[in-house]
């Protein structure tokens, strides 16, 4: 790679960055805005939840059809089209006191940014960026999935507590819309243009029901789906749900229990580059493997919590780093054993499971933890699904060779 076509796609990376720190930030600032919501507007937190769930689920279903789009026409006007949706969406929830604009705005609008400014979405468009390094490539752009939630979201706060919280959200749309010609500059100027000639060779015999019955035969693609199921459950579903609550249930503060949680954030960033950047260089599948066998681990470290707060960080810790360290890992296998022609697809199918997983983990610790007061059985099922989930990618070669496209 020439030195000029080099810095454009490692500013793709930054910017890919921004993107998801941005998209993710706007998703965490409900739980944030959603008391004020209710003293100040009258709504029911069952209802603001109600319509985050509506989010998750039209997340979920635009996953792969946003990946196709990618394999199809290359991710700047797919990544576009995200950012656009997500300050319209911002946009109107800053200026809305009608529950139902607040459904159309956050469950519809914000749903179709999210579900296109994702990871699976970020992962492609910087694999086809890069020939080597890719792994870190991926790790660092991906990894602004967990920046936004300690430093975007703690400045949403503080213009939430010293103006309104109308103005965060008019600040994530107008950011939004800033970084579309940025990125739209920066993709066009790298690799996306000769990319989206190579997705369209490839693509003009093949169909969405062609590729996916290509992918439904491979049992790589089964390893990758349900491997990457099981860790929706074992993160989004339970402890980026359920771990500020244990903390509760455990006697911590909310001030100790979110600092906890900003720890994991912190280090969960740092793990997410490293497994890039060891993804590079070692056995792919041995990674992957031990990543889900860390985080089994840790969940025995959350059940030995007690009391103790030193406890609860450690635990942070080691969460933090195996928590998000899957994307960049799986990405790069998808690229080298699926093809980048069909990694689109593919990561917004996987991507789906993710949400599909998380959704069953939220749902499973609530109703756990009702029927028996305690987490118990919660963590432990995180501990045998996180082991599953190793065991489930160990299998896998690590050939470096690109699979047909």
């Amino acid at each position: 790679m020439k030195k000029e076509a080099r810095v454009v796609a490692w500013g793709v990376v930054g910017l890919c960055f921004l993107a998801l720190a941005l998209a993710f930030s706007a998703r965490a600032t409900l739980g944030l805005v959603m008391p004020v919501w209710s003293a100040e507007l009258g709504w029911t937190r069952s209802f603001i939840s109600g319509t985050a769930a509506v989010a998750l689920i039209a997340m979920a279903a635009i996953a792969p059809f946003a990946g196709r789009l990618v394999d199809r026409h290359g991710p700047s006007a797919v990544m576009a089209i995200g950012l656009c949706a997500l300050a319209v969406g911002c946009g109107l929830i800053a200026i809305t006191s009608s529950p139902l604009l607040f459904v159309i705005a956050f469950g519809g609008l914000s749903a179709l940014g999210f579900g296109i400014v994702a990871t699976h979405v970020v992962s492609t468009g910087v694999a086809r960026l890069f020939e080597t390094n890719r792994g870190l490539a991926i790790g660092i752009a991906t990894s602004g999935a967990t920046a936004g939630q300690f430093v975007i979201v703690p400045l949403i706060a503080w213009v939430m507590t010293t103006v309104s919280w109308r103005w965060s959200y008019a600040a994530l749309a107008l950011a939004s819309l800033l970084l579309v010609p940025l990125l739209l500059g920066a993709m066009r100027r790298g690799k996306d243009a000769a990319s989206r000639r190579v997705a369209g060779a490839n693509q003009a015999a093949s169909t969405f029901a062609g590729d996916l019955g290509y992918l439904v035969r491979r049992p790589v693609f089964h390893a990758l789906f349900w491997s990457f199921l099981l860790c929706g459950y074992t993160t989004t579903g339970i402890i980026e749900t359920h771990l500020i609550p244990f903390a509760a249930f455990c006697g911590f503060p909310p001030l100790s229990s979110a600092t906890a949680y900003g720890v994991l954030s912190a280090v969960n960033l740092v793990g997410m580059i490293a497994a890039g950047w060891l993804a590079d260089r070692i056995n792919r599948p041995l990674l992957l493997g031990a990543i889900y066998l860390i985080r089994a681990a840790a969940f025995i470290v959350l059940m030995n919590v007690g009391a103790s707060y030193d406890t609860l960080l450690v635990f942070a810790v080691m969460f933090g780093v195996v928590d998000y360290a899957t994307v960049p890992v799986t990405a790069s296998l998808v690229a080298s054993h699926l093809g980048i022609g069909r990694m689109g697809l593919t990561m917004g199918l996987i991507s789906a499971g993710h949400s599909a997983g998380g959704a069953l983990g939220a749902f499973v610790g609530g109703f756990v933890f009702d029927s028996t007061a305690t987490y118990t059985i919660v963590w432990w099922s995180g501990v045998w699904l996180a082991i599953a989930a190793g065991l489930i990618v160990l299998p896998l070669s690590d050939r470096r060779d690109a699979a047909p496209a």
